[in-house]
């Protein structure tokens, strides 16, 4: 009876505590690793900043390749990505890193993309030292492989140097800006069925004019 007794009232403690390492866990911050890094490998740069407006999600861009053309002597192309529409984008500036998303280890998670077999991978990315990003990707749950990136500050001939979407710079993937930009890419029909006039003020409906064109 003595142990029970002790049982019950210890027990709203460990929950309380365990409520609180919970809450912890959540607020913990990822150390910001934005800046431009060497892979393992010495083959590519890609640089990481926040994808936009959105300051707790990540992204990351190829912004120099060691060999930047092919045996043809043209720039490299995504040709092995399942998406037909980015078979014939460059290789140099593409997205890999899709708006990673911190985790309760304080890690940044997510997916990153391979061009070179056109797959995309579980990814976790962290910093436990100044200059070094820790790379973790996963094609399942127990096959992983981890890699340490350096990070470089200098400009080296053929790296993007421009701001991202602009003059000399990566590009955000399409759908990744759409989805960023919805509310603004969602008012343009509005905006047309607008300056089209309806036949019949009276009693035609907002936005069904504008559809029936297209």
């Amino acid at each position: 009876m003595r142990f029970s007794s002790i049982g019950r009232r210890m027990a709203p403690l460990a929950i309380l505590a365990l409520s609180a390492l919970a809450g912890s866990a959540q607020a913990a911050t990822p150390t910001d690793p934005s800046g431009t890094y060497l892979t393992e490998d010495g083959r590519a740069r890609v640089r990481l900043e926040k994808c936009g407006t959105a300051a707790d999600r990540l992204c990351g861009y190829v912004v120099w390749l060691k060999v930047p053309l092919n045996d043809k002597g043209e720039p490299r192309i995504d040709f092995k990505n399942p998406d037909p529409k980015k078979q014939a984008r460059p290789s140099l500036g593409h997205q890999l890193i899709m708006g990673l998303k911190p985790n309760a280890d304080a890690h940044y998670e997510g997916k990153i993309y391979n061009s070179e077999d056109g797959k995309s991978y579980d990814v976790t990315i962290w910093t436990d030292a100044p200059g070094e990003l820790t790379v973790r990707g996963c094609l399942i749950a127990f096959l992983c492989k981890s890699q340490t990136w350096t990070k470089v500050t200098d400009l080296v001939p053929g790296q993007l140097g421009g701001p991202t979407n602009g003059p000399n710079g990566p590009h955000t993937d399409p759908e990744f800006a759409t989805a960023a930009t919805g509310a603004t890419a969602g008012a343009r029909p509005t905006a047309k069925a607008a300056a089209k006039p309806a036949p019949k003020p009276a009693t035609a409906a907002p936005g069904i004019a504008a559809p029936a064109q297209e």
